[in-house]
């Protein structure tokens, strides 16, 4: 079924977004919370400028993910941790460390969500990390070296 959003649902879209969900989804949320109506041809007439706002924003916001993506290819961020004498991290990198970094160094805005580690990293050296920006998956190196 198709609906058109009057308000943001998490996991789902924000206001004035037209999307096809399931219908029982629909029928048993969406409509009874008033968090969305179904979108037949006289409330797409009625709320076309809201529409075309909303579609011009999404294609605003992927084209801010797609430089950001660009803009990391090729990057390494470097972290300085505390250490034992073998190599392994008192305290684990994760994705808070990685999200607050960028946004050091890069000013890039990245949800925590969008950080996937393959394994966590708890020690000295080397690591890859894929970051979801603009349903592309950005791979990164992550370097974690002794601090003094």
């Amino acid at each position: 079924m198709e609906v058109l959003l009057l308000q943001d649902v998490p996991g789902i879209g924000k206001k004035d977004d037209l999307l096809v969900v399931g219908d029982g989804y629909a029928l048993n949320r969406l409509l009874p919370n008033r968090e969305a109506i179904v979108a037949t041809p006289t409330v797409r007439r009625r709320y076309a400028d809201q529409i075309r706002h909303r579609a011009e924003q999404n294609a605003k916001e992927l084209a801010v993910k797609q430089s950001a993506a660009n803009v990391l290819q090729g990057k390494v961020l470097k972290f300085a941790r505390k250490a034992t004498k073998t190599g392994k991290l008192y305290a684990a990198l994760t994705e808070k460390c990685i999200v607050d970094e960028l946004k050091k160094e890069h000013s890039i805005e990245v949800k925590e969500d969008a950080i996937s580690i393959s394994d966590q990293i708890k020690s000295i050296g080397t690591h890859n990390v894929e970051i979801k920006l603009a349903d592309t998956n950005q791979k990164m190196e992550v370097e974690v070296v002794l601090e003094k």
